[in-house]
Parts: structure tokens; sequence; C-alpha cells
């Protein structure tokens, strides 16, 4: 443990004098950093990845943090929030704000959900149960993952709010169709169908580490059916192999109706960046889409989700009929985003990376506090914007730069 200033002064002139500058800021840091978890030291999600990133064993910390290939996406995804400009309203009477807003008619406290996010404990022995406590917490939806390592009926015993299910179709349509029917079961209150992974994106890190899932851990929800396990990874990923296995590549509109004719829940579908493709989806009756290209974990090169979000929104409004409720994820980072994403057509976020590194550092705790941050950034953003409640939120606050 690094000494504090106190105790170096004590160590006599003659030393205290051969003290550097430099030496006296580092001492002072070090002994700081002693005293401050990264949680209490964060001012902003950014400030959460590196000490979550010294933390987490390097094969978990790559599965988290990589994109596909270059990780173009990946990068874009964020940047393309950098590309647009919010022109402020004044005057206009913002004392008191509402951040709350529905979701498929659940009341949340903001419009920030969790993103589905796989294999929760490679990041903390609680894994996805601690993560439902945090969303709670925080009074939001959690989005659990078909690859999640805790089966559902824990996390929604260890839930205080909405959980919905991510869900993968396999090949195994029995097993699929058992799996929806457990969820159900548990009390999931959604069902939100990726159709963007008929195969697994090259992610490179995880080549490189031979990415797999340590002993005791596993596909938790699956284990019945026999697919709870990752292949052996001799040279490559694991995970890739175990997509390619199992899961179906050849899905087709039809299969959306087979899903829709198969549960009780509300449907979304995530993965989605053209209008046509969201036409078509709404077409089919889904009750949501998620505009998402998977985190930048699929297609390199694909098109940042925050472009792709106005054609959509605007071919969905263009469309007679109710239409389906637009969410997006990929590159949320700052409350400044948020009001970017609802002002250009989205009814809310789902953020995915900065909880796993709250979950990692903090467990439960450490994911209501990344949410916690959101949600004081959103109520500043929205105050100095001009917009009293998320539906004072409208296009004419954000501008693209050239």
């Amino acid at each position: 443990m690094a000494r504090s200033i106190l105790e170096l002064r004590g160590l006599g002139k003659e030393v205290w004098r051969g003290i550097e500058a430099a030496d006296y800021v580092r001492t002072e840091r070090e002994s700081w950093n002693d005293r401050m978890s990264p949680l209490d030291e964060a001012v902003n999600l950014l400030d959460l990845e590196e000490p979550a990133r010294r933390v987490l064993p390097r094969m978990a910390y790559d599965y988290y943090a990589s994109g596909a290939a270059d990780e173009i996406t990946l990068r874009d995804n964020r940047a393309a929030f950098d590309r647009r400009r919010i022109a402020y309203r004044v005057l206009a009477g913002v004392g008191e704000r509402d951040l709350a807003t529905t979701v498929l008619g659940e009341r949340v406290a903001m419009p920030v959900l969790i993103a589905p996010t796989a294999f929760h404990k490679l990041a903390h022995p609680e894994g996805e149960a601690a993560t439902a406590r945090g969303a709670g917490a925080a009074g939001t939806v959690m989005v659990l993952s078909t690859l999640s390592n805790t089966p559902v009926e824990e996390v929604l015993a260890a839930a205080t709010g909405p959980v919905w299910f991510q869900l993968y179709v396999y090949r195994d349509r029995g097993a699929t169709r058992a799996l929806v029917e457990r969820v159900e079961a548990a009390g999931c209150r959604a069902l939100v169908l990726t159709v963007d992974a008929p195969l697994l994106g090259r992610r490179e890190r995880d080549v490189r580490n031979r990415f797999h899932l340590p002993d005791g851990l596993a596909v938790a929800n699956l284990l019945a059916e026999g697919y709870g396990a990752l292949p052996a990874a001799e040279t490559g990923s694991g995970l890739a192999g175990y997509v390619s296995d199992l899961l179906d590549p050849n899905l087709t509109w039809d299969d959306l109706d087979w899903l829709a004719a198969t549960t009780k829940l509300p449907l979304l579908v995530k993965g989605i960046v053209r209008p046509d493709d969201a036409v078509r989806a709404a077409e089919h009756g889904v009750a949501g889409i998620v505009v998402s290209n998977h985190g930048g974990r699929q297609l390199d090169t694909s098109i940042a989700t925050l472009d792709a979000l106005p054609p959509i929104a605007g071919a969905l409004a263009r469309r007679p009929g109710p239409a389906p409720e637009l969410l997006l994820d990929g590159g949320v980072r700052r409350g400044t985003d948020v009001l970017k994403a609802l002002a250009l057509g989205a009814r809310a976020v789902l953020v995915g990376r900065p909880v796993l590194w709250g979950l990692a550092l903090g467990g439960a705790e450490g994911v209501a506090r990344v949410l916690a941050m959101l949600r004081t950034e959103l109520d500043l953003a929205m105050a100095l914007a001009g917009a009293r409640t998320v539906g004072g939120i409208t296009p004419d606050l954000v501008v693209a730069t050239a």
C-alpha cells in the first residue's frame, strides 16, 4: 500500500527533500486509489472500462469488449453520436423534470434498459442474478440472454423489476419451444428474437484467446436439452463453434410467425438496421424493434445504429397503422447519447458493456451505479436542452454535423 504524504514527511528532511514533485503526485494518487474503489472514482461510464479490464481475466475482458474483424463498426457506433449536435431550447421552465416512460406498457424510471449480454459469471460470481438486482434498483428492464450462466428461474427470483428474454432459435425446434415455455413460466414479460446472427461474427480477440467457458460455467438454460456446453476451442472460438453447430442459420420471416404462434408474450426483433426490414417486421405484427448491429460484433463495417435509426423511424411513420416501438443499442455511453437517440426516433436505449464493467467492479451495486450515472447525465442533458419530460425530446433538438 502506498504511504500517505504525512507518513513521508515523518521520514525526515533529507528523505523528504529527495522526493521529486512527480513522486509526490504519484504517491498521493496511489494512496487515493487505496482508499477509493473504481466505482467511487468514476465520473462517467467511460471511466469504468480500464478498471474492469484490470480485474477481469484477459479472455473474459476481450470477450466482452471486442467487436468483429477490425472493429470498425464497434468504434463507429460510438462515433455516430459525436456526429450529432444538440440545438437546445432556452427559457423552457425545466426546474422539474420527469425521466419516466413506458416500454411495451411497462413503466420504467428512465428510457434506459439493460441489453442482453452473455456469460455474466465471467464478470461476477452472482452473474445475471446480480445484474437483475441492479436493474431493479434502477427501476428498469433487464433483457436476459439465452447464453446466460444463471437459470432463468434464479434470475427472476432475484429480480425486483421486469425481465425480458433474448432468444436464439436452435436447430432443435423442440428445445427452442421448451425454452420459450420455460421463460414464460418463469415470469419473463417479453421475447426479444435476435435476427442478425445466422453465424457468429469473427471476433478475432476470441479466436486468439481460444474463447471457452471455464469449468463450472455453462449455458444454464439449455443444460436439460444437452446444449449447455461450448465445444473445445482448439483452433478458434468455442462460442463460434457452438453457434455454428446448434443455432438455426436458415431463419426466415415465416419463422417469426412460428414464434409468434408459440408464445403469448410480446415479441420484439433485435438486429434490424434497414427500413425495409423494419417495415416487414411491422407487417408481421412485432411489438418492438431493436435497431442493433450486435454491438459491432457481427458484420464489421455495417452501419452504425444511430445512423440507421432515422430512416427506420421515418419508414415506420409513413406506414399506415400502429408502429412497433423502436429501441436502440450500440455505443450509448452518455446521457446526451440517450437524448439524441430518443430525438431521432427511439423510445428507449439499451446499454450493454458498461453494465458488465459495473458488474465486474461491484456486482449488483456496480450495475445500479452505472445506471444511476447515466440517469444523472440524462437528467442534466434534458434540463440544458429544454426538455422537461421524455416526450419533450423532439427531432428538432438534434442536428447532424457535416
